[in-house]
C-alpha cells in the first residue's frame, strides 16, 4: 500500500513563496476561490504559507563571518524563525540588488541561478565587508486573522489602529512585501575604526559601532532608516542563535536609533525590523511592507587599538 502524500510544510511553502516573486499574485489567489488555477485546500495552504512566510524572518548567512584575507565565502539566503531557516536559492527575478561593499568600493555579488549558496564574495583584503540583498516586491493576500496576528507580532500597532479606524479589522489584506537584508563579514583583526556602511536600501539597519569589538553587556547602537531618513517608533529586535528565545528589543527614537545591550554569545546575531506603509496606487494592494535584517558573528577577543 502506497504511503499517503503529506501536505507541504509551512516552511517549505514559505520558501516557494519567496522564490515565486510576482508569479504568485493576488489574481492567482482569487482565481483559486472561483476559477481553475487554485481551489479549496490549495488556497488555504497558500494563505497559511504566506502567513508563515511573512511571520518568518529572512537573513544572509555567510559560510564564515571571519574569513582569512583572500578566502572565498559562500552567502546563503535563509528564511525561517528563531534563526532556524530554509534556503532561498538564487533567483534573478527576485533580486533587486545583491552587493558587497568594502574599502575598495561596491561590487555585485556573483552566483549561479538556482544555487544555494546564492552568491559568493572574496575577502580580498582585511577589513569589513558589508553584504546587502534587496528583493523585488512580492504580492500576497492574507485572511484577517493571520494578518492581524502578524501585525501584532511585528509591533505594527499603527497599521492595526488604521485598520480599526476604517472598520477593516475583520477584512482580508492584500500586501506587497520585500526584503532588505545585510550582513557584516570581517576579515582580520577587528578595530573600532571598522564599521557598517549605508547601502541605501528602502528600509535599512546600520550598526553604528563595530559589533566585533563589543564586550559582554555593552550596547550596540543601531540606526534604522526608511527612504534614507530616520524611522521613529519601529520595533527593533536582536536574537542570537545560541538562545533565540532571549530576545533584546527596543523602539527606535526620533533619530531612528536604538541601543541594544547584547549579552556574550558564541554564535550568529540577527537584528531585524519591519515597516509597513500604504501601497502605491494601482498596485492592487492595500499595504506594502519592508523587512530589514542585519547579521554578524560573535565578538572577537582580540581587538586592534586605533
Amino acid at each position: 500500500m502506497a504511503e499517503p502524500t503529506r501536505p507541504p510544510s509551512p516552511t517549505s511553502q514559505c520558501r516557494k513563496l519567496e522564490r515565486s516573486g510576482n508569479r504568485s499574485g493576488f489574481a492567482q489567489a482569487r482565481a483559486g476561490r472561483s476559477g481553475p488555477l487554485l481551489k479549496g485546500k490549495t488556497v488555504r495552504l497558500l494563505f497559511f504559507a504566506a502567513t508563515a512566510c511573512l511571520a518568518h524572518d529572512m537573513w544572509i548567512e555567510p559560510a564564515s563571518f571571519s574569513p582569512a584575507p583572500g578566502q572565498v565565502v559562500g552567502l546563503k539566503l535563509r528564511v525561517g524563525q528563531d534563526l532556524l531557516g530554509d534556503p532561498i536559492p538564487r533567483d534573478p527575478s527576485l533580486i533587486n540588488q545583491f552587493v558587497v561593499e568594502d574599502a575598495q568600493g561596491r561590487k555585485q555579488v556573483p552566483g549561479r541561478n538556482g544555487s544555494d549558496p546564492a552568491g559568493y564574495i572574496r575577502a580580498s583584503a582585511a577589513g569589513m565587508h558589508v553584504v546587502g540583498y534587496r528583493s523585488n516586491a512580492s504580492p500576497v493576500e492574507l485572511p484577517a486573522a493571520q494578518f492581524n496576528q502578524y501585525l501584532k507580532e511585528e509591533g505594527l500597532e499603527g497599521v492595526i489602529a488604521e485598520r480599526a479606524r476604517k472598520n477593516l479589522t475583520g477584512a482580508a489584506a492584500r500586501e506587497l512585501f520585500s526584503r532588505c537584508a545585510k550582513s557584516l563579514v570581517l576579515s582580520g583583526t577587528p578595530s573600532p575604526a571598522q564599521g557598517d556602511r549605508t547601502l541605501g536600501f528602502t528600509l535599512e539597519l546600520v550598526a553604528e559601532r563595530n559589533p566585533y569589538t563589543l564586550r559582554a553587556g555593552e550596547e550596540l547602537p543601531v540606526r534604522l532608516t526608511y527612504e534614507n531618513k530616520p524611522l521613529e517608533g519601529a520595533l527593533v529586535v536582536a536574537m542570537n542563535r545560541a538562545n533565540p528565545d532571549e530576545k533584546v528589543s527596543a523602539r527606535s527614537g526620533k533619530d531612528g536609533r536604538v541601543k541594544l545591550r547584547l549579552p556574550a554569545a558564541a554564535k550568529m546575531w540577527l537584528v531585524k525590523a519591519v515597516h509597513m506603509v500604504p501601497a502605491p496606487a494601482g498596485s492592487g494592494a492595500e499595504w506594502q511592507s519592508f523587512w530589514a535584517s542585519l547579521t554578524f558573528g560573535p565578538a572577537q577577543t582580540a581587538v586592534k587599538a586605533d
